[in-house]
């Protein structure tokens, strides 16, 4: 049994394996540019967050109707029970559809269809979160919050992902606060490619809760004084940094150090199908090369269910969280 975990940062869209791509592909009658799915494989080798983020777009039209989301969903939390996950702060990208004539509806109720029976199906608990994408005009984020608005039963929060670079957060003031005004918690990436002070920005302007990524805070230590004080949570991608090269190897991550300074670090996937590791991957991967020990990775452990929004359910977290302090290590 692995060790009990919450999945904080994980793309829905990054979950689609190749052979689900093909499946889907068949079944909606779309021409995927690859003659099998070890091909489809061999294009997950990428030079940066861009590279990734084309591949990771042009798969997505295979991902036509409310089934093919349901789908998607249900293998990802198939996949994630194997490997610990207990509960998951699913993300998804409206825009990324709805460019291409997928309605929102389409989308939220296709997901729920498979995260609303998350916990009686997988034993997972779920929560969904509407991201808006960076490189895309501020005015097309309030526009898909505003489409959201008639599914706020289903989506807790907002993120902001996309190609970082050259698009600060502040860049989304008008939308976080629209979104605050509505109840909806608040995370963001920074902190990946874009500079430590992005981190700042995701704090003071867009009033997130967490730092997805942060990975970043490492050069400037006021930043990590700051948010070692106040508890930020952060949503590693151990093998994500790998893949994508913001770190160079594994054995270079910064995490162990991270950890010794007091962050409040946890570990997660991002985009599985694509980076080589689901959660439980990613715990195996920093145990072992990183050389964490068991008190560490509990901790890693314990913080996802901490930074977890369950404050509607507290009593659903203790109880994980008595999972873990119960874990024993094989």
């Amino acid at each position: 049994m692995p060790l009990p975990k919450a999945e904080l940062h994980l793309h829905v869209e990054g979950t689609l394996e190749p052979e689900l791509a093909f499946e889907l592909a068949a079944r909606n009658g779309v021409k995927l540019p690859y003659a099998d799915t070890d091909e489809l494989r061999e294009a997950y080798r990428f030079q940066d967050l861009q590279s990734f983020l084309d591949l990771y777009y042009e798969l997505m039209a295979v991902l036509r109707t409310e089934r093919d989301f349901e789908d998607l969903a249900n293998a990802y939390l198939a996949r994630a029970a194997a490997q610990g996950v207990r509960h998951a702060e699913i993300f998804f990208d409206p825009q990324a559809h709805t460019s291409r004539g997928v309605e929102m509806a389409t989308v939220v109720e296709g997901l729920w269809r498979s995260l609303g029976r998350g916990e009686e199906n997988h034993g997972v608990s779920t929560r969904l979160i509407m991201c808006f994408l960076r490189d895309q005009p501020a005015e097309s984020a309030m526009r898909t919050l505003q489409d959201a608005r008639p599914h706020l039963d289903r989506i807790v929060g907002v993120g902001l992902d996309s190609a970082e670079v050259g698009h600060p957060p502040v860049k989304f003031r008008e939308v976080y606060e629209a979104a605050a005004a509505l109840g909806l918690r608040r995370v963001a990436h920074a902190g990946e490619e874009g500079p430590p002070e992005y981190i700042g920005q995701a704090l003071d302007v867009l009033g997130v809760e967490r730092v997805d990524h942060g990975l970043r805070c490492v050069e400037d230590p006021a930043l990590v004084e700051r948010l070692v004080r106040d508890r930020v949570p952060l949503t590693l991608c151990p093998l994500s940094n790998v893949r994508l090269r913001t770190v160079d190897t594994l054995a270079a991550h910064p995490l162990p150090a991270m950890l010794d300074a007091g962050l409040m670090c946890t570990v997660n996937s991002d985009d599985p199908a694509y980076f080589g590791g689901y959660a439980g991957d990613n715990f195996d991967a920093v145990r072992s090369t990183l050389g964490l020990s068991e008190e560490r990775l509990r901790e890693l452990a314990r913080n996802s269910f901490l930074a977890s929004f369950l404050e509607d359910d507290e009593e659903l977290r203790q109880r994980y969280l008595a999972e873990v302090e119960a874990y024993e290590f094989p």
